[in-house]
């Protein structure tokens, strides 16, 4: 397993790119969403610049939700994100001890569990995405990720 990335969402895109900066983080890549409106800025702190551009990990995401939306309950704390190598296996051993697989891996690239405290974590197929697969294929999400 490889760490990927810590999201947060922000609501000032361009203080919260600055103050990162002020902090010595370089943005590696951005992407604007105008279907699911929202902008997505990855950082890399000033010592993995180098590590995050081949590999885009590590990384702190920032997401930005074009649409005004109140924070509350920890709503601004995305989810941890890591790489593993087979995200099916990775699945079904977690379900197997009892992990709710909230979000299944039904395009055999991502999924998302919770910790026992609730924080989101994404997992994804490392290379690309594996050929869809029963039982995820069909699997429906389960509560919220």
């Amino acid at each position: 397993m490889e760490y990927l990335h810590t999201m947060i969402r922000v609501t000032d895109l361009k203080a919260t790119v600055g103050f990162f900066e002020l902090m010595g983080f370089v943005e590696t890549r951005r992407m604007d969403n105008e279907k699911g409106r929202y902008t997505l800025v990855f950082l890399a702190a000033p010592g993995d610049v180098e590590q995050a551009r081949k590999d885009q990990a590590p990384l702190v995401e920032l997401t930005y939700n074009w649409d005004p939306e109140a924070y509350t309950g920890g709503r601004n704390f995305g989810h941890l994100a890591y790489r593993v190598d087979d995200i099916y296996a990775t699945c079904a051993k977690l379900k197997a001890a009892g992990v709710t697989i909230n979000r299944p891996p039904r395009d055999g690239h991502m999924a998302f569990i919770r910790t026992p405290d609730n924080i989101s974590i994404e997992l994804i197929q490392k290379g690309g995405s594996l050929s869809p697969a029963e039982p995820w294929a069909s699997m429906a999400n389960t509560g919220v990720w």
